[in-house]
């Protein structure tokens, strides 16, 4: 096996316990940050319990949620770094984190609904592959997001006259949306957003962006960016709260991403990211740097 090649597969496992026992730390200081600014005594205890659960998790070396998330990796590269083998090194290791008790064993096939037990098949792991010409370095992200939020999930292909002015319209569907999910994506949550394309690209999108971005990060189109803080005030002001019971935090960010579509439509992806944000990843350089990511 090539050196680099063994090296990769090595990080890919560490990277999947990783995230199975940790939430990432952007948003581990965010859910800190609601705690210490939250005036609902009954949200606030609600916090305060999250926040030992982070901390029971990793000092146990448990999983830190029952449930086992959905996994989803991307993986970009450049123009010699293409590593090989990486989608069995993850599907070894979702099967070894699953085995040791990580993450419960709870995904079946779509029809049959049998359960094999080891939190793989057809189509799991899902593998997003991205070739960025130039590229030196090698990133990983995976991120298994939590099922019980895909229950407040939303799409819808908008014509032109629905956006409103100001894209108020669109606005109005992800407040609405994010209303009408109430406690049921684990709260506080995040939310990504995905416009354009066709609806396959805007789900697509949707997932990246709440998934692989930083949850305290600014983006980098000035648009967007008042958007996602003008949607999370707005969302934050419906009193949803922790768990659903009330209380001044149900969002801890939004994040959208966009993609050209037709002139015809806006289609617009919403996608629920329960608190439990188990993703993590590395970029590996060429010449054998490493960084952590998330």
């Amino acid at each position: 096996m090539n050196p680099n090649q063994e090296r990769i597969e090595s990080l890919v496992y560490k990277t999947v316990l990783r995230a199975c026992t940790e939430i990432s730390e952007d948003v581990l200081q965010i859910l800190e940050q609601a705690y210490e600014r939250e005036t609902n005594p009954t949200a606030q205890s609600i916090l305060a319990a999250m926040l030992d659960n982070v901390r029971i998790a990793g000092e146990k070396d448990k999983g830190i949620c029952q449930s086992p998330g959905y996994p989803t990796s991307w993986l970009s590269f450049g123009d010699v770094n293409m590593p090989l083998g990486v989608a069995c090194a993850v599907e070894s290791a979702v099967v070894d984190a699953t085995k040791k008790g990580y993450l419960r064993p709870s995904l079946v096939d779509a029809v049959t609904r049998h359960n094999d037990g080891t939190n793989t098949g057809l189509g799991i792991p899902n593998i997003e592959y991205e070739y960025n010409p130039g590229q030196t370095y090698i990133d990983f992200i995976i991120s298994f997001k939590g099922c019980g939020a895909e229950l407040g999930n939303a799409m819808q292909i908008m014509p032109p006259a629905k956006f409103g002015k100001n894209f108020s319209g669109l606005k109005r569907f992800i407040v609405e949306t994010a209303l009408a999910a109430g406690g049921k994506p684990c709260t506080p949550f995040g939310i990504g957003v995905g416009l354009g394309g066709q609806m396959d690209i805007a789900a697509k999108l949707s997932r990246k962006a709440i998934s692989c971005r930083r949850w305290d990060d600014t983006n980098p189109d000035p648009v967007l960016a008042g958007w996602e803080e003008e949607l999370k005030e707005a969302i934050n002001s419906l009193g949803v709260g922790a768990a659903g019971i009330g209380g001044d935090t149900c969002c801890l960010a939004v994040k959208i991403a966009k993609a050209h579509t037709h002139t015809a439509v806006q289609p617009i992806a919403i996608n629920f990211h329960c608190w439990v944000a188990r993703r993590a990843g590395f970029r590996l350089y060429d010449d054998g740097r490493l960084e952590k990511l998330l």
